[in-house]
């Protein structure tokens, strides 16, 4: 008996020197889209692309107007003539069409390589959050990919570390 009783002691000195482990989650889904930075970033992208359709809508209209402009004179000029500046406005077209092409592929390349700065950024502050604040885990879910299935609201970060994130970004 009193082994046991030695035993037990021991036993719930033990468990109670255990570092508690401390869990928490994030939604970065609701982080990413609600993170002032990644929202600051879709407006300048955004004004780039406005004045991006602009630059080739007026292109495309000059075109058009080049285009007008032969289909007007076309009767006038000699079949030979008239079939080169056919040929020479459809290389144009076809050159104005990809050089469209390259810099909007320059655009969303350059678009997304900052929003994948910010999701970097992200994710090392919820880590490093989840380190200063002693959490043992802290798990992250998006409506993709539903690694938490269910959560004690009381664990639930996500708003914690959205609202840091934020004031850090208007602070810098």
């Amino acid at each position: 008996m009193k082994n046991f009783a030695v035993i037990a002691l021991a036993l719930l000195a033990f468990t109670s020197c255990q570092k508690q482990t401390k869990i928490g989650f994030v939604d970065n889904g609701v982080i990413i889209n609600k993170y002032e930075e990644k929202l600051d970033l879709e407006k300048e992208f955004q004004k780039k692309e406005d004045a991006f359709r602009k630059k080739f809508d007026s292109i495309d209209a000059s075109f058009q107007t080049e285009v007008q402009d032969f289909q007007n004179n076309a009767g006038k000029m000699s079949q030979n003539s008239a079939q080169k500046k056919y040929q020479e406005l459809g290389q144009k077209k076809q050159m104005q069409d990809q050089r469209k092409q390259m810099e909007a592929q320059n655009f969303r390349e350059s678009f997304q390589a900052e929003l994948d700065s910010i999701i970097q950024k992200v994710r090392n502050y919820e880590k490093a959050y989840g380190e200063r604040h002693g959490y043992s885990f802290v798990l992250g879910t998006t409506d993709a990919t539903s690694s938490v299935l269910y959560g004690d609201e009381q664990y639930d970060l996500t708003q914690t570390i959205l609202d840091s994130l934020n004031a850090a970004y208007k602070t810098n």
